[in-house]
């Protein structure tokens, strides 16, 4: 016996020499499982027990899979992804995929274990024979296994040692493979190897593969597309139809392929492995674009994916939160209304061209919420100068993509009117308001710090709203006139009015702090739609702030859905933000939208020119919506100002916040606010806000009229008397533009 052993072949010994063999020629791939090679009868349970293999557990990670966004209707607008796919059960995928996938990967998959002893045997055979790798023996259980080792691998030296024709991995495939056969019944590995295969055209998953390929779900998949799809499996990068007409050919023949396996093995029937053959390959090339520049709502994308990337709840780096996004497989449901937004590019495109050099952007916000409902540019975003498009997010700050932002003029203005009414003015207080002003000393205004930061080397000037009157709260609003308001925050504080800003949510475009300045008042800080929008939404929502909301619920890849609620928070009087409101209703029949006029509902507003026509804004809403629309050059308005410029093919010698700004609001919100029961301001306490206290208008010299002896009042004595220009919204306003930085 003893020499009888010694004569028989060792078959763990002729296992070794025929890997390491086939390793040595390039042939690994044909020697995966060679039990049945080396001696005669020898079985694969003592051929794995002869090499010491042990089952290994093998982490499997969460494949990479896309994130959604979906409006408030429920329906997607865009998509984000490192890997195209989609994961999806096996009853989701027609059962003809599955039989064309095992027959041509691993017909033998239901009946082996880890190891195709058979398969692998004869595949080591034919590659012998024919001088190369002619066939694999992998099962789908072994391929799984590479695949999820594959997409571990964080480095490209991991990914090359994933798929390294060593012996050393090929057994570690192994020692996993077996671990996977006893963790998972074979339906559970056959749902995983689909939705982690790579088919080619950037498709990984079954489903995210039928859809690219032939604009279906996996479920309705054909014969002639199945066997298309399994085809592709073995060489996705040399018969990827994306690339040309050749890989097409190779693809075409790889699925007649499949079909003549599958008819070898009697899984269909020669006719129709015949008529399947006769069909044309059907590839549809339907784009799966990710990102924010193929979504449909760009800007309103852009501001979602950076709250998720600045937003630590989603990781503890940047790139943490980016892996999450592309990979993480989340459902995100925003706040985004289709029907406010196309009212706002509607409006947008009928004012301001895409090929113009200035940039028209809108927000709408609701009140009491804060949720953002549209965010709309002029500009197409994307990164072709050619085509004009704009490369970053200019409807918001640059915390979410954006950039500098434009300066906000004189829809800053209201925040001192809030300040003074707050303060305890009245409608009827007011100032003489000359035609310059000048700080009396650097003391006249102070920065919350306590600095002296007048100007009284600086005059600021109305420009054409004339000088000669005493305005009012009222008067000196509607007629946005500068050296009132310059009086009204010298009375006030200019500290008291940073505050009130800030408590309404006023913050730079560029993340710096505010410039407190004395021409605060006017504008001189850079800001965004979304954030004008939100500030003048305290107003209508009778002062309650709330941050803007894009994101309502995420829903993970488990399917766990986690709500997101407005935060709110009352920072000003009910009857403080209603007599601004009175006020600012004004403007559209008393003031400076007088020429372009209301929207047939209770609204309220405020235009905003920049000193030198820089830029142009309108802020306004309804109890309903808030929505606040910017126009600049973002080129840089100091060098390209809004002066005999031909914007949307119409020349203008000056463009005033009116001109176009206040015309895409009025046009927007009509359209927005279609078929919403239109809401009430809540009555002004006039008890408490009407007359005026110390500081009323002067009485009016009397004078006889030379005809009937009746008494006239001049312009000085009049505090509804305001200087009516022919062109809306004033220039000047925002004068002092950078002073005192």
């Amino acid at each position: 016996m003893q020499a009888q052993r010694k004569d028989r072949p060792n078959p763990v010994l002729g296992i070794l020499r025929l890997i390491i063999a086939a390793s040595a020629a390039g042939l690994l791939a044909a020697a995966v499982a060679l039990p049945a090679v080396g001696g005669a009868g020898i079985s694969t349970k003592s051929a794995v027990e002869s090499l010491n293999l042990k089952p290994e557990n093998l982490d499997e990670p969460p494949l990479p899979e896309r994130t959604i966004l979906k409006d408030a209707n429920g329906k997607q607008f865009a998509q984000f992804y490192y890997e195209n796919r989609q994961i999806v059960p096996l009853d989701k995928v027609a059962p003809i995929m599955q039989t064309a996938l095992i027959a041509i990967e691993d017909f033998r998959f239901y009946q082996h274990g880890p190891i195709d002893v058979e398969g692998t045997a004869r595949a080591l055979v034919k590659n012998l024979s024919g001088g190369g790798v002619m066939q694999g023996g992998s099962s789908i259980t072994q391929q799984y296994v590479k695949q999820v080792l594959l997409n571990k691998a964080e480095t490209p030296e991991e990914q090359q040692a994933a798929i390294a024709p060593t012996v050393s991995r090929k057994l570690s495939e192994l020692r996993y493979a077996m671990a996977i056969e006893r963790k998972y019944s074979k339906n559970q590995i056959l749902e995983k190897y689909l939705n982690i295969a790579y088919f080619g055209a950037g498709a990984h998953g079954i489903q995210a593969a039928a859809r690219r390929f032939f604009d279906k779900p996996a479920s309705e998949l054909n014969l002639a597309e199945a066997a298309t799809l399994a085809g592709s499996v073995q060489n996705p990068a040399r018969t990827d139809p994306s690339v040309g007409p050749e890989s097409r050919e190779r693809l075409l023949q790889r699925r007649n392929t499949v079909l003549d396996r599958m008819y070898q093995i009697g899984k269909i029937s020669l006719q129709d492995a015949n008529a399947a053959k006769a069909k044309k390959l059907g590839w549809k090339n339907i784009k799966a674009p990710g990102g924010c520049e193929a979504s449909k709502f760009p800007y309103f994308c852009l501001y979602v994916q950076y709250e998720i990337l600045n937003n630590e709840d989603f990781g503890k780096t940047m790139d943490e939160r980016r892996k999450l996004l592309q990979r993480g497989g989340l459902e995100i449901r925003t706040t985004i209304d289709p029907k406010m937004q196309a009212a706002a590019d509607k409006a947008i495109k009928k004012y301001v061209s895409k090929k113009d050099k200035p940039v028209a952007s809108q927000a709408m916000v609701v009140p009491g919420t804060g949720e953002i409902k549209a965010m709309a540019a002029s500009r197409k975003f994307g990164g072709s100068k050619k085509k004009n498009e704009m490369s970053y997010n200019i409807v918001a700050d640059g915390a979410h993509g954006g950039g500098r932002g434009f300066q906000q003029g004189s829809t800053a203005k209201v925040y001192t009117l809030a300040t003074a009414l707050e303060e305890g003015l009245k409608y009827g207080d007011g100032f003489p308001a000359p035609a310059g002003y000048e700080a009396g000393a650097y003391s006249t205004f102070k920065n919350c710090k306590g600095e002296n930061v007048g100007d009284p080397s600086h005059t600021v000037r109305n420009s054409s709203e004339g000088g000669g009157g005493f305005k009012t709260l009222e008067t000196g609003t509607w007629g946005s006139v500068n050296t009132f308001f310059l009086k009204l925050e010298q009375k006030v504080g200019l500290c008291s009015v940073v505050k009130m800003a800030k408590k309404l949510g006023v913050k730079r475009a560029d993340g710096d702090k505010l410039y407190e300045v004395e021409t605060f008042t006017l504008g001189v800080n850079e800001v965004d739609p979304v954030t004008i929008a939100s500030s003048y939404a305290v107003f209508a929502s009778r002062g309650q702030y709330c941050k803007p909301l894009a994101i309502t619920e995420i829903k993970d890849r488990d399917g766990k859905a986690k709500q997101y609620k407005p935060k709110c928070s009352q920072v000003l009087e009910e009857e403080v933000a209603d007599a601004v409101s009175g006020i600012l209703s004004g403007v559209f029949t008393k003031g400076t939208m007088q020429e372009v006029g209301g929207i047939g509902r209770d609204a309220a507003g405020k235009t905003g020119t920049t000193d030198n026509y820089m830029s142009a804004w309108f802020a306004g809403y309804t109890p309903n919506l808030a929505s606040a629309v910017s126009l600049g050059d973002p080129r840089g308005t100091s060098s390209h100002k809004l002066i005999g410029i031909t914007i949307g093919g119409q020349y203008y010698p000056y463009v005033y916040g009116a001109s176009i700004s206040g015309r895409i609001w009025k046009d927007s919100m009509l359209s927005a606010l279609k078929g919403v029961e239109p809401t009430e301001f809540t009555p002004v306490d006039k008890s408490r806000f009407g007359g005026c206290t110390e500081h009323c208008a002067p009485k009016p010299p009397k004078k006889k009229d030379n005809k009937d002896g009746q008494d006239q009042t001049g312009d000085f004595g009049d505090p509804f008397n305001i200087f009516e220009p022919p062109n809306g919204d004033q220039p000047g306003n925002g004068r002092g533009n950078g002073r005192g930085r």
